[in-house]
């Protein structure tokens, strides 16, 4: 189930809601945990064991490290018993397939479906553990609240990727209000826009483009970017507005990475809980930049192929983490210091480099990756041809509100315009807004078939 979803948002949600705010603070986790399974039954049935499994298991595991005797023993299997059922569920019929064809044999497929966000809440569950031995903070004081945390539906499927020490508090105790939950479904309906009314109407249209013309090859990556960029982050957005409802506060996962002034940049303001996570428990644990430029070069290599392989089980995911690796370690050492010198140059740069790469990102078939990058810097193809200009001026009022979307600009002008004499009444407006919003997203779902979200595939 979608959060950009009929059924989500006019049954599973309003239901939800009424039980939670009639109900004692005592229960609230329990309703929370009950309806966070439901939600994941209704998209994976067969897989909810999984999950349950998982929670139960390093439940008991975490309590076992933080008592100290044999904890990195426990450590270990936690680890190994997290990562194993990753790469089971995500990976195996990728090894089958290359070592049939290392190895020229005939492995047959086992053709296993992979649960839903067990990726992020793998992950999640390993930083759980990981903290604990490192005594950042306790084990949950019970299965319910571990199970709580871990199940969570907001973030469940696809992130941000949350931690216990930033929410451990709130899952205790939390407070709710009125302003919270104003903020929560302003926040929602934001994601939701972002998601109904430019990520999937981009996304139709950059699968209508197919002529091969020089332009043409580089306006399908650029809208596939623009349309994984409102797709994942319209889908986080929505994450931290129902928290907001719920009472909860996340972190935040965007924050505008298509101005990013350099790779650098870039990945400090995209998908910002999972670069923060390889950070903190792979990048930092193998010695960072401080062991020199080998070990700086080693490292960056390593946790850039590890985030690629994280993304999914192809090659052309592995090939885009390495690609972000070399480029990450020529700006550090060499690239940074020059771009830091210009005032525009740096902006084009990183966006070109972010355009391509999502174009590896997109391709699975290698054969049709190169070829698609052949003709994004070929001169023996067309510049443009009628059906570029065509979409083009059709499409010119969908490309500049998703430009302006992808910037701070609108928060800007609306945050001064409060500062002004008409804040009344954009108090007033503001509400209608929203509400109008709401109803025009809904026209979109129920007149339109194209609603994936791309990230529940990692």
């Amino acid at each position: 189930m979608l959060f950009s979803s009929i059924t989500f948002i006019y049954y599973f949600l309003p239901i939800l809601l009424i039980i939670y705010f009639s109900i004692s603070s005592k229960f609230k986790n329990l309703i929370l945990l009950i309806f966070s399974l439901l939600f994941y039954f209704l998209g994976e049935p067969k897989y909810i064991i999984v999950l349950i499994l998982s929670c139960i298991v390093n439940y008991f595991l975490s309590r076992l490290i933080y008592k100290g005797k044999n904890s990195k023993v426990y450590l270990l299997i936690g680890i190994i018993y997290n990562i194993s059922s990753l790469l089971i569920f995500k990976y195996t019929d990728f090894f089958i397939y290359n070592i049939n064809n290392l190895f020229k044999i005939n492995i047959p497929f086992l053709y296993i479906v992979m649960p839903i966000g067990i990726s992020f809440y793998t992950f999640q569950i390993l930083a759980y553990i990981i903290d604990v031995y490192n005594k950042k903070h306790k084990p949950a004081d019970s299965l319910l609240t571990f199970m709580t945390y871990v199940c969570l539906f907001p973030q469940l499927v696809a992130g941000p990727i949350v931690r216990y020490s930033d929410i451990k508090e709130q899952i205790i105790k939390r407070e709710q209000s009125f302003t919270k939950v104003s903020e929560g479904i302003k926040r929602f309906v934001i994601g939701l826009s972002k998601k109904v009314l430019l990520a999937n109407v981009l996304g139709e249209l950059s699968k209508s483009i197919i002529e091969e013309t020089l332009v043409a090859s580089w306006i399908r990556p650029l809208l596939y970017t623009l349309q994984i960029y409102f797709d994942f982050s319209g889908y986080s957005d929505m994450a931290i507005g129902l928290g907001l409802i719920l009472g909860f506060r996340f972190l935040e996962n965007f924050n505008y990475p298509l101005i990013a002034s350099s790779i650098t940049d870039f990945w400090r303001r995209w998908h910002i809980s999972l670069s923060s996570w390889f950070k903190d428990y792979v990048y930092i644990p193998l010695g960072g930049s401080k062991k020199g430029t080998l070990k700086l070069v080693r490292n960056i290599f390593i946790v850039w192929s590890l985030t690629g392989f994280w993304h999914g089980a192809s090659w052309n995911f592995v090939i885009w983490g390495l690609y972000f690796a070399l480029l990450l370690i020529i700006e550090k050492l060499f690239l940074k210091k020059y771009l830091d010198r210009t005032k525009i140059i740096k902006y084009i740069y990183t966006l070109l480099i972010v355009v391509i790469s999502f174009l590896i990102f997109n391709e699975t078939d290698l054969s049709n990756l190169i070829y698609n990058l052949k003709n994004m810097f070929s001169l023996s193809i067309p510049f443009i041809g009628k059906e570029s200009i065509y979409y083009l001026k059709s499409n010119c009022i969908l490309l500049l509100v998703s430009f302006i979307s992808s910037t701070p600009l609108l928060k800007t002008i609306v945050n001064k315009v409060k500062e002004t004499k008409i804040k009344k009444l954009i108090n007033i407006l503001e509400p209608v807004i929203y509400i109008l919003l709401l109803i025009l997203n809904t026209a979109f779902l129920i007149d339109g078939s194209f609603n994936p979200f791309l990230y529940f595939r990692f």
